[in-house]
């Protein structure tokens, strides 16, 4: 979240964002990382890897909740290219960012639009386990 400064009190602008509470999940290069985001795959219905501060990823977690789904955003750093790699998120061609829906790659924002306006999300996303509607 961002912090909200006030307007001409004499203050001085805050040196660093607090981002301890944003709901996405940062993931480095490490094997650790790796093994964190397959298990946020194969532990959530809805998952989406991404890099930080991608606006990319904004489009595809407010269509989700638009859809009534709540993600698990799963942040990369810009050197995590192999990792993510090897967790499989790029192997189909998807690049990032990679939505998974029930441990499956549906593919990246192109492919959920795509899903979405030809009315298949929400039977796949009610398959998943994310809407019980």
């Amino acid at each position: 979240m961002q912090q909200a400064v006030p307007y001409g009190n004499g203050r001085e602008w805050p040196s660093e964002v607090d981002r301890t509470s944003s709901d996405a999940t940062e993931f480095g290069e490490s094997s650790k990382g790796v093994g964190e985001i397959k298990r946020a795959v194969e532990e959530n219905p809805v998952v989406v890897v991404g890099r930080r501060g991608c606006c990319m990823v904004h489009v595809v977690r407010k269509l989700l909740l638009g859809q009534g789904v709540n993600p698990v955003v799963c942040e990369v750093g810009e050197d995590a290219d192999e990792a993510v790699l090897m967790a499989g998120a790029t192997a189909s061609g998807a690049g990032l960012p990679a939505v998974f829906v029930g441990g499956r790659l549906v593919g990246g924002l192109d492919r959920l639009m795509a899903v979405h306006i030809a009315g298949e999300l929400v039977p796949i996303l009610k398959q998943a386990g994310a809407l019980w509607l």
